[in-house]
């Protein structure tokens, strides 16, 4: 058949959207409910198997060229969709009517030349726009109907104004504008008139962009949510003025300096940022990679923050700025060598402070507000903590004192912070003089946290600790049987952690008191048993925690008891017993699996030290046949024995003459053979045997010695013996004379399966078989071996012919 053009051009297509369609089907996971993900597919069509359901489709780094009207599938219910890095180049018209109802479009990394002026009608429900890294050169774009737009990204393009459209003054709802990395260099009055008139809960995104002028005056009157500039000016002296500029702006939130990733400068101006007196804000996020041999004055124009957050800071000390706002003060990686003076600040409700550096810290007095104090991560040196650090500071709550080096502690350290709330330690060897009265005076804390304190369990007691809810104690020791009566008095406890704490053995009076507790860590001990965990003061657990531990088996009256609502247990990389005694344990572990973390890791262990496979692997069943087994073998048994005694007097011939056998079995080597061959043969056929085998093989020269059990067996020893002894073990030779009558005969069956036995444990093929008349294959088979022997082996068939006597002598005689 001859195609057109067309009809050529039609059958490709069709072809290719067939291909995609199975390409679909492959690509379609499902991530979660009604999310789905063909990233990475190298698909080049939207897949037409998708349910009509999807509400989140991620199709980024395929290949799509563009995006026309019809390219999706009717997805009325998709309200995500991800095109991330998809090749796209042009846009058409109407391309999304059908997936009208987006809320969120990503386009982000797509080397986009063409926007049809209508391209994105429809989409009148779209809140996010992300245009990320698309070439756009503009923010004058055709979105004149995204009227509920919320956020639009156009970072990293190369957009030179920051000018927006004037019918955007109607999107009352945006609140981010994200223009990071373009290349806005001058702004002017006349370029902010629309984001003056949008609203106050806006985010405006100008950072790495190559700043040089801002026109006094351009954000006067304009109040933005937040405000980044970090990154954002092409000079030092830029950042100055244009920070000036900025007179009457108000922002909530204002991140200014640099990135932690880029190299720090020096200054030659260390008034660099006096410009932000210029600005009314409130917090202030600044990331400081400037330095000066001169005294930098930072701090001056951030007297009206409620929020500092230093970060990265080239600073050597903190003068007494008056700060009568300030409420919050971070201060990160700083020059810092000492906890700054802050009794000053009369406002100050936070304090966080960390130094990769050892600071001094010489207290804090006269702070009536101050709630939050985190000097985590200074390698601290406290003598005397903790209530005589913090004078007259009586409502602190949180007091992180982490990852410090050593704090000592006499009696009664907290007797003026009696409202602590959080109280953490971890990581900080912990000095106790007092241990009766250390936690005294804390009957408001919920959260206390002494891990890896170096503290060993022995006086130290929990008591007023009614409210307590988490209690950490995890890399400590305990002595004796101290943790039977240590939790005893915390009522209110739901999180216990006493991980790594080389516990051997849980008292069941442990718990007592403690019926709310929810969440259990006990990884990393020495347990071997879990009968602790029956008490009824624990039937509230959710959460379990043993792994690491010793536990090679769980009983079965203790599985049974454990609590009804545990949804996780972890018990992974304990040597589990997984043998046929404990089926009830490993048939608990596999109907478990839904609440059981880290199943791959619970492995069994037992059998010797190289066997390691997964419990859910056991073989149960082998274990319950094993089982049945044993039952039907001790059932049996008598039966057995009786059925073997049966066959023992019914086969008793035949086991009586196979023992002579191997008792008189002598290797050739061990004696000489009075005979040439020894003749099997039934009675029937003697004629036979005496007239024409007899006379031509003993007559003929040289003579054959013939063994005949007629004429040549011994008197006076039983048959068997004799045919073992004289006919097969005597003779070099065995001659099996086949016929009806050797059939029929059982002596004959039984000297043929004699003399197999013989030739078979010296490994050689002795026997000669005469087919002294035919016999059926079938009947041949009556005789063990016989059959098999014949298709295996060369044999003779009588015949007067002087050749049959020629080539039976050649047999007896070849050695």
């Amino acid at each position: 058949m001859i195609m057109s053009n067309g009809e050529r051009m039609i059958f490709l297509s069709s072809v290719l959207i067939l291909v995609n369609a199975g390409q679909g089907q492959e690509c379609t996971e499902m991530i979660r409910n009604k999310e789905y993900s063909c990233s990475g597919k190298n698909l080049t069509c939207i897949p037409g198997s998708l349910p009509f359901t999807v509400a989140s489709l991620d199709f980024s780094f395929n290949f799509l060229t563009s995006l026309h009207k019809g390219v999706f599938p009717v997805l009325l219910n998709l309200q995500l969709l991800d095109l991330t890095r998809c090749h796209i180049r042009q846009i058409e018209n109407d391309a999304f009517c059908n997936v009208k109802n987006l809320t969120t479009l990503i386009l982000t990394g797509n080397p986009i030349t063409y926007f049809a002026p209508d391209c994105l009608n429809y989409l009148y429900m779209l809140q996010k726009l992300v245009l990320v890294d698309v070439g756009l050169e503009t923010l004058q774009l055709r979105i004149n109907n995204l009227t509920k737009l919320q956020d639009l990204k156009v970072g990293t393009n190369y957009i030179q104004s920051m000018t927006l459209p004037p019918f955007m003054s109607t999107f009352k709802d945006l609140s981010l504008l994200d223009l990071h990395a373009n290349n806005i260099s001058i702004i002017r009055t006349d370029h902010t008139t629309v984001l003056r008139e949008i609203g106050r809960n806006m985010t405006l995104i100008l950072s790495r962009n190559p700043l040089l002028h801002i026109e006094p005056g351009a954000f006067k009157d304009i109040i933005l949510r937040e405000l980044h500039l970090q990154a954002a000016f092409i000079s030092l002296n830029a950042q100055k003025e244009c920070h000036k500029a900025l007179n009457g702006l108000t922002v909530d939130r204002l991140f200014v300096g640099r990135y932690r990733m880029e190299e720090k400068i020096k200054l030659s101006d260390p008034d660099y940022l006096d410009g932000l007196c210029s600005i009314n804000f409130n917090e202030i996020y600044l990331i400081q990679k400037e330095w000066s041999d001169l005294e930098m004055h930072l701090f001056r124009c951030m007297v009206n923050a409620t929020k500092i957050t230093i970060k990265k800071g080239y600073i050597n000390s903190m003068k007494h700025i008056p700060f009568y706002r300030l409420k919050e003060l971070y201060l990160s990686d700083t020059g810092l060598s000492v906890v700054p003076f802050i009794s000053h600040i009369p406002s100050l409700e936070k304090l966080v402070m960390k130094s990769p550096f050892p600071i001094t810290f010489i207290g804090i007095s006269d702070l009536l507000l101050l709630q939050y104090v985190d000097l985590s991560g200074n390698m601290l040196i406290l003598n005397d903590c903790c209530s005589k650090l913090f004078l007259r500071t009586p409502n602190i709550q949180y007091l992180n004192l982490s990852q410090n080096s050593e704090i000592k502690f006499f009696d009664e350290p907290f007797s003026a912070l009696d409202l602590l709330e959080v109280l953490d330690f971890h990581h900080t060897k912990l000095v106790i003089f007092f241990y009766f009265g250390f936690l005294k005076h804390l009957a408001n804390l919920k959260y206390l946290d002494i891990s890896y304190t170096h503290v060993h369990f022995i006086n130290l007691a929990f008591q007023d600790l009614h409210n307590l809810t988490v209690l950490k104690m995890a890399g400590n020791s305990f002595g004796g049987d101290t943790l039977s009566y240590h939790l005893q008095n915390i009522t209110s406890l739901e999180v216990l952690d006493i991980s790594q704490c080389g516990i051997e053995k849980i008292s069941i009076r442990s718990f007592t008191g403690t019926q709310k507790l929810r969440h259990l860590y006990l990884s990393r001990n020495k347990l071997m048993v879990l009968d602790f965990l029956t008490q009824p003061e624990l039937t509230h657990l959710t959460s379990v925690y043993i792994d690491k531990n010793s536990i090679t088996t769980i009983p079965l009256d203790v599985l049974q008891k454990l609590p009804m609502n545990l949804s996780e247990f972890d018990m992974s990389s304990n040597s589990i017993d997984c043998s046929c005694s404990q089926t009830d344990f490993i048939l608990w572990i596999i109907q478990k699996q839904n609440i059981l973390k880290q199943l791959e890791n619970i492995r069994c262990k037992s059998f010797s030290p190289n066997t390691d496979f997964k419990a859910t692997d056991f073989d149960i069943d082998y274990c319950v046949h094993k089982k049945r087994l044993t039952i039907v073998l001790s059932v049996i048994c008598v039966t057995f024995i009786v059925v073997l005694a049966i066959l023992v007097y019914r086969f008793w011939f035949y086991i009586q003459y196979c023992w002579i056998l191997l008792r008189g079995y002598r290797s050739p080597g061990q004696q000489e053979c009075s005979y040439d061959a020894f003749v099997i043969f039934s009675s029937y056929d003697e004629a036979w045997v005496m007239n024409e085998l007899m006379e031509n093989l003993e007559n003929g020269v040289p003579p054959i010695q013939l063994c005949l059990h007629m004429r040549d067996f011994q008197a006076g020893k039983s048959i068997a013996s004799n045919i073992i002894d004289e006919g097969i073990m005597g003779s070099r030779k065995i001659i099996v004379v086949v016929s009806q009558h050797f059939i029929d005969s059982a002596w004959c069956r039984f000297e043929f399966e004699l003399a197999q036995s013989r030739f078979l444990m010296e490994r050689s093929a002795n026997i000669i078989i005469i087919i002294l008349e035919d016999v059926a294959e079938r009947k041949t088979k009556k005789v063990f071996g016989l059959h098999k022997h014949l298709k295996k082996n060369t044999y003779l068939k009588w015949s007067r012919d002087m050749r049959f006597w020629i080539r039976l002598r050649q047999a007896i005689l070849r050695k």
